[in-house]
């Protein structure tokens, strides 16, 4: 796990919870597959605040210089995925959260305390 990796997690982490996103999950996928070494998976009301959820945390991540390789869902809303190469952002709607359990799509990769990220 690249510190590059372990940074850009924290500082979406935290982006997303200063604007209130619901039921975050980190699951660590880095031996378990080439595409990222997290995936971080989250939670909004509503069309306005999963696409302010994206705004912001694509924000902060490019004060940080992180750039997203590519953005879908944003003009939907009901899922929004932010690839930034070492990590990858789902922020889903309730209903599509529930249909697309990445949480059990990705079992094999290994839950991460969000606890042990802020303590770092």
């Amino acid at each position: 796990m690249s510190d590059r990796s372990r940074e850009m997690i924290k500082i979406a982490i935290n982006s997303l919870e200063n604007r209130k996103a619901q039921d975050l999950k980190v699951i660590d996928i880095s031996e378990i597959s080439v595409i990222a070494d997290y995936f971080l998976i989250a939670g909004g009301n509503n069309r306005n605040q999963i696409q302010a959820l994206s705004d912001h945390l694509e924000e902060e991540l490019g004060r940080a210089g992180y750039s997203p390789r590519q953005i879908e869902g944003y003009n939907q809303a009901n899922w929004v995925l932010l690839d930034y190469s070492d990590i990858i952002v789902h922020i889903f709607d309730k209903e599509s959260r529930s249909f697309y359990d990445l949480e059990r799509l990705w079992k094999d990769g290994k839950p991460v305390d969000l606890d042990e990220l802020r303590t770092e």
